[in-house]
């Protein structure tokens, strides 16, 4: 499944500050998450890419607040990931205070989308996550990610108790269960980001070919009246001997040729 708009998606620019963040932008949906929940394969599937966000084994590559327009007033936005990266402290501190600074700063920020592993429950560095952008007023949708590692049973029990746990303290949140491997969840996930974009995807219209225009105006055909339906009566099949007297019979009662 391809999303019209976010598989327009393309790079734009890193930054490290909120200072250096494009102006122009007006909607704008940041993916956060622990470093190893699958934020950038899920970025890749969403945008129908496979290389647009850069993947690694080694959890917390992404550094910089990464921008990627899908047209000129709408763009993705990859955060650095939290809570797992082995980095320096300082340069850890720098990078927490631009991604602090971004989220609640950015006048364009619309709506986080946050990765969490499916197999596990909410981590206290996802719950703070949550408090945060819940004093903020922040619209944040859960991806429950990996959730083709679970059985469905499982998977379906991790997402009710996900389900309880925002209706209880975090009415500002959603969640749904989400798998890049198998491509489940990009429908739910699409239809909140168009929201928070203000995004109404075309209706495709049915154009018809000349086959099609032939089939619409040829006439059905009638629906048989109960006259029709009656059936005719079959015809008897007459034996040698009755022929050859109804023959005889038709002879004697021709009328004699005029002699001339």
């Amino acid at each position: 499944m391809q999303h019209p708009l976010y598989q327009k998606a393309t790079y734009l620019m890193s930054v490290p500050t909120l200072e250096m963040c494009p102006e122009h932008l007006k909607y704008e949906i940041a993916f956060a998450g622990r470093s190893n929940a699958g934020k950038s394969s899920a970025i890749n599937v969403l945008t129908s890419q496979r290389t647009l966000a850069r993947t690694s084994k080694t959890p917390g590559r992404t550094q910089l607040i990464n921008f990627f327009p899908v047209d000129e007033e709408r763009a993705l936005v990859d955060l650095p990931g939290y809570g797992f990266a082995k980095v320096k402290l300082d340069i850890k501190l720098e990078w927490q205070k631009g991604l602090t600074d971004y989220i609640e700063k950015r006048k364009s920020l619309r709506g986080v989308i946050m990765l969490v592993d499916s197999r596990m429950p909410p981590t206290d560095i996802d719950l703070m996550m949550l408090d945060w952008t819940l004093s903020m007023e922040l619209p944040v949708h859960i991806l429950l990610t990996k959730a083709d590692k679970l059985r469905k049973a499982h998977a379906d029990s991790n997402l009710r108790d996900v389900q309880n746990l925002l209706n209880e303290h975090y009415p500002h949140a959603t969640v749904s269960l989400f798998s890049s491997l198998k491509r489940k969840g990009l429908d739910i996930a699409f239809n909140k980001m168009d929201e928070w974009m203000e995004y109404v995807r075309p209706v495709k219209e049915f154009v018809p070919t000349e086959e099609t225009d032939v089939a619409t105006v040829r006439p059905a055909k009638p629906t048989p009246s109960a006259a029709t339906k009656a059936k005719k009566p079959k015809k008897t099949k007459l034996s040698a001997k009755a022929k050859a007297k109804a023959k005889a019979k038709n002879k004697g009662n021709r009328s004699p040729k005029r002699k001339k």
